[in-house]
């Protein structure tokens, strides 16, 4: 990594207000240089973060935080923010356990002002902020920094709606890289492609008025003539030409600007901050800018596990459940002439990427709105088609209400798939994927099943759209299966399965109360290395893979419980609102199961869940195969 010596020498953001221009720009090179050479070694969101370097460079020259407040949109462009803000002495501890927030946190810095994982949330949040700094007698600015593909968002129009209508003093920061994280789609990406296409007008405009204002004495007054005939031209040509939609919803608009031109977006920022209204400054950005393999490919580079900085990022050939959720999906798709596919602004990531090269007219990208993508969903269910919403199961949270009223209450058939299901470790807590199951225990009409390996995977998604009724909704985590787990037999249906006997084994253990730890989805590795650690103490222990979290088949349930007086649940979810209590309470009502008077029901705790590896948050939430050994230990003793 190279030298710093203009960021070394800021520890404090108002330090960058006193910069000159030229430190500006080669602080805008080492804060480049910091995030990718970290970014290599730790992981996490790149190609975004370089492309606002420049904007936050301006924004904290002009702008005063805490005392002015800025909320990023999404949080995950905030890297350089974070190293301008008190925080570059410990960036290398970015997404690690205990070290800094991949995302602004509230917890972690007052310049964090609000926290924000999850798209489309900024500008009514900084509307909050505003409204309560103004009852308070408080004349800070505040600013939301938001992205084009955020825009499409029905929760950033509802904001901007209540803004505008109210006149209120917010500035808000359209930083326009033509992106979310694939390719933006939809009518505002079109309006704003039309405002960039103005871009090289503007270019050659600011060069004729540099040049006219560096001729002597008459330079000025000719450049000022010039604008009067430009504005006189615009009000002509208004009626006949489309209005700037964020004019029409009562901003001031500027722009498009070059967002990586620091001392042009200081100008307009400076203007905005005496504009009575709000202020919308658009600005064109690079996604992955000054690192050479992420603007050639950004979606690549938007997130990124660690990689070689020099040879950049790799692809690997390794199966994972997204590719396996692909490939099935473009299977059961040929086979079944009404399956559609539907994603939010995530094809690529989400694994519909093929569906899409093979099915295309089948194919439907709604850009960054999931309550939009299920209701959308449910609409095609009532005319005949079997929807696949593909979701990060953290993002489909912002769909419960659609979920519920438009599927579940009316007993529509849509298929769910949630990626990235359970404990995902380094990006944090606002992207764990621990609240689905008790999201999805809470509705009627669901069946909602987790496969342990890639083979389960394929047949559930058969399953849902071919057998299953209602919403069908499909969990599996990020990456690989275990070893442990590829080499598990094949069983047909969805139901409970035995996938180690309790019965003593060779090596001499022996039968201990009849035991047996009941596992959801991909705990069955830790489940079945705790059996193993357990027999080492001559202690045999049943492993189930529950497979369908709900509805329970109960018959299924006594035969793979049968001579079981003590259980052990394990899940990657919420444990006081999740499978393991549901499964007992369900067992409680049928009757006849004596091990729910020895039970222990593990998995996450009550309290959000922070970053860091998934081996060593399932450690601290007693969730690995040494903590599960112990709680099948603690239960035995009880009878």
């Amino acid at each position: 990594m190279k030298p710093t010596p203009i960021l070394d020498g800021i520890s404090r953001p108002e330090d960058v207000a006193q910069l000159s221009h030229d430190e500006c720009r080669l602080l805008a090179d080492e804060l480049r240089d910091v995030i990718v050479e970290r970014v290599s070694k730790n992981g996490g969101h790149l190609a975004s973060s370089l492309g606002v370097v420049d904007l936050t460079i301006a924004l904290l020259s002009k702008f005063a935080p805490p005392h002015d407040q800025i909320v990023w949109d999404v949080g995950h462009q905030a890297y350089a923010y974070k190293l301008l803000t008190g925080r570059k002495d410990r960036f290398d501890t970015l997404r690690q356990y205990g070290g800094v927030a991949g995302f602004p946190k509230q917890s972690e810095s007052v310049y964090d002002v609000f926290g924000v994982g999850h798209s489309s949330t900024s500008v009514s949040a900084a509307l909050g902020l505003l409204r309560a700094k103004k009852l308070q007698g408080d004349d800070g600015h505040v600013i939301a920094v938001i992205g084009d593909g955020a825009m499409t968002g029905g929760m950033a129009f509802e904001g901007l709606n209540d803004t505008g209508h109210f006149k209120e003093n917010l500035t808000v920061i359209l930083n326009d890289n033509q992106m979310s994280i694939d390719k933006n789609v939809g009518g505002l990406s079109r309006a704003l492609a039309n405002l960039r296409s103005t871009q090289g007008y503007i270019k050659a405009k600011s060069k004729v008025e540099r040049f006219l204002l560096a001729i002597p004495l008459i330079g000025r007054p000719i450049a000022r003539f010039l604008r009067m005939v430009k504005t006189w031209f615009r009000l002509l040509i208004r009626r006949n030409t489309p209005p700037v939609i964020f004019e029409d919803l009562g901003f001031q608009y500027f722009g498009p600007f070059d967002g990586h031109n620091i001392a042009l977006l200081k100008k307009k920022l400076e203007i905005s901050k005496t504009i009575n209204g709000p202020v919308l400054i658009h600005i064109v950005t690079q996604k992955g800018k000054g690192y050479p393999f992420a603007e050639e490919n950004p979606s690549i580079y938007h997130g990124v596990s660690p990689f070689d900085r020099e040879k950049g990022v790799q692809p690997s050939t390794a199966p994972t459940f997204t590719s396996t959720f692909s490939d099935s999906i473009v299977r059961v798709g040929k086979a079944n002439e009404k399956v559609v596919a539907i994603c939010a602004a995530m094809m690529t990531s989400t694994g519909l990427k093929a569906f899409r090269q093979n099915l295309k007219l089948r194919f439907f990208d709604v850009g960054i709105a999931e309550e939009h993508a299920v209701t959308m969903a449910a609409g095609m269910a009532t005319n005949g088609f079997v929807p696949v919403v593909a979701l990060y199961s953290t993002f489909a949270q912002r769909a419960y209400d659609q979920m519920l009223h438009d599927v579940c209450l009316q007993n529509l058939h849509v298929v769910l798939a949630l990626d990235r299901a359970g404990i995902v470790g380094a990006d944090g807590m606002t992207h764990q994927g621990i609240y689905d199951i008790s999201m999805m225990l809470s509705m009627p009409n669901v069946t909602l099943l987790s496969p342990c390996d890639f083979a389960e995977l394929d047949r559930m998604l058969e399953w849902a759209v071919e057998e299953g009724t209602g919403l069908v909704a499909v969990r599996y985590p990020r990456g690989g299966q275990s070893e442990v787990l590829g080499s598990i037999p094949a069983k047909a249906g969805i139901g409970p399965r035995i996938i180690r006997d309790g019965s003593p084994d060779a090596s001499g253990s022996e039968h201990h109360g009849s035991v047996a730890i009941v596992a959801l989805g991909v705990m069955c590795e830790q489940a079945i290395q705790s059996a193993e650690k357990l027999a080492e103490k001559g202690i045999s222990c049943r492993v189930i893979d529950a497979r369908c979290c709900k509805p329970l088949d109960i018959t299924a349930w006594r035969q793979v419980l049968d001579g079981v007086s003590s259980i052990v649940t394990i899940e990657d979810g919420v444990a006081h609102a999740g499978f393991g209590n549901y499964l007992l309470s369900e067992l409680r009502k049928a009757g006849g199961f004596p091990c729910v008077a020895h039970a222990e029901v593990l998995g996450v705790s009550d309290q959000p869940l922070v970053a860091g590896k998934r081996e060593q948050l399932l450690e601290i939430e007693g969730m690995d195969a040494t903590s599960v050994a112990a709680a099948v230990e603690r239960v035995i003793t009880s009878i």
